[in-house]
């Protein structure tokens, strides 16, 4: 885990994250131009210039989309970047852009618990659709004759990690898209188009923006014909960010990597003290030495996320352990400043025990987030 961007002559990941997508200065205006609210633009004459009408472009997002940009793909020319309402919108807008009718998707079978819906509309236009588990690399056993392959590493919510390369290079050797969730990881985690995959995608409502007040995603490609198509799928649904939100999450962007180390390095010792439980089974982090995923995210990863899952006995007990913290919300998503948990099984969505807790660690002070994790534990021991 080391900022890649060292001895290569780029900036580091804080000086990238507060700089990110700025314009050059001019004298009394601010820093960070604000939000730009215009639903049309003054426009006498031919429809010339990249402003013409709000569900096209604004000012707002092309500072952000600059950003993310830089993030994701820094130094890299030809890398293009499209925002949008919300992660499935960004999500929906490659799937729906790139595949036909008779074409083949490979998704993973322990992503997100919202991509069997895409998986039923898909199928729905005639679109087959195959998936395998995230670990072993096992998409490759049903990737042949595939159209696009869709990656999600560490999987959303468990943990697991394939091999990026390894994936992205078998599926270009037969002429399929590779696109990359990255929602978990964040570009200071890792960056997918330098590992192979013509697409990057992420729900910047996560750790991208960290504060929970934001609905936004992105879509970061360096094809140009598979980026006309995703640009023509926002113009035609209209799946686009409001300028206030876009305007906030560019400027979230700024603390990014203060909030990342913080929350990554407290995540280690989280799962560090939980692993000494004896009531605590299935405990999964790639940044422990012993996890499944260790060897393969110290590969291609430059950090490991801010995300813990674990098993608890039953239902019942995770369902106390949750109500006795005090620390922690007891909330969906993850990434905030504001450590939260909850057990997934509620949803009904994803394979996991009854037991199972998503822990989003936040930026409090570690020793009292361990602390009252602890405290929490012992109280529902009995």
């Amino acid at each position: 885990m080391n900022d890649a961007t060292r001895g290569t002559g780029g900036p580091g990941d804080g000086t990238r994250a507060v700089r990110a997508g700025l314009p050059e200065p001019v004298k009394h205006e601010p820093t960070l131009p604000g939000p730009v609210f215009a639903a049309h633009f003054h426009l006498p004459g031919d429809p010339t210039g990249p402003y013409t009408y709000g569900r096209d472009e604004n000012p707002t997002w092309t500072l952000l989309e600059r950003a993310i940009g830089e993030l994701e793909g820094p130094g890299r020319d030809g890398v293009e970047t499209l925002v949008f309402a919300s992660g499935m919108a960004a999500i929906s807008a490659v799937l729906f852009s790139q595949l036909r009718a008779g074409d083949a998707v490979v998704l993973p079978d322990d992503g997100y618990q919202a991509l069997p819906l895409a998986r039923a509309q898909l199928e729905a236009y005639g679109i087959e659709v195959r998936t395998a588990p995230t670990g072993g690399d096992a998409q490759l056993e049903v990737l042949d004759g595939a159209k696009l392959l869709w990656i999600e590493t560490p999987s959303n919510p468990g943990l697991d990690v394939c091999d990026v390369r390894r994936l992205a290079d078998a599926a270009h050797a037969q002429g399929a898209l590779v696109a990359v969730d990255n929602t978990l990881a964040t570009p200071l985690g890792q960056r997918p188009l330098e590992l192979g995959a013509d697409f990057a995608v992420a729900s910047g409502t996560k750790q991208l923006t960290g504060h929970g007040d934001v609905l936004l995603g992105y879509v970061v490609g360096r094809d140009a014909e598979a980026m006309a198509a995703v640009r023509r799928w926002r113009k035609i649904v209209g799946a686009i960010p409001g300028p206030m939100e876009a305007w906030l999450a560019h400027r979230s962007i700024a603390t990014l990597q203060l909030r990342v180390e913080r929350q990554n390095a407290t995540a280690l010792r989280l799962a560090e003290a939980l692993r000494e439980r004896p009531e605590v089974t299935g405990l999964r982090y790639p940044g422990l030495p012993d996890d499944p995923s260790h060897k393969i995210a110290s590969q291609q990863m430059r950090r490991y996320g801010c995300v813990v899952s674990f098993t608890l006995p039953s239902r019942e007990r995770a369902d106390g352990f949750l109500d006795a913290l005090r620390l922690v919300d007891d909330a969906t998503s993850f990434g905030g400043v504001r450590s939260t948990a909850e057990r997934r099984g509620r949803w009904g969505g994803d394979a996991v025990p009854e037991g199972f807790v998503r822990f989003s660690v936040g930026a409090e002070d570690p020793e009292d987030l361990i602390a009252d994790v602890l405290r929490a534990l012992d109280a529902t021991a009995g």
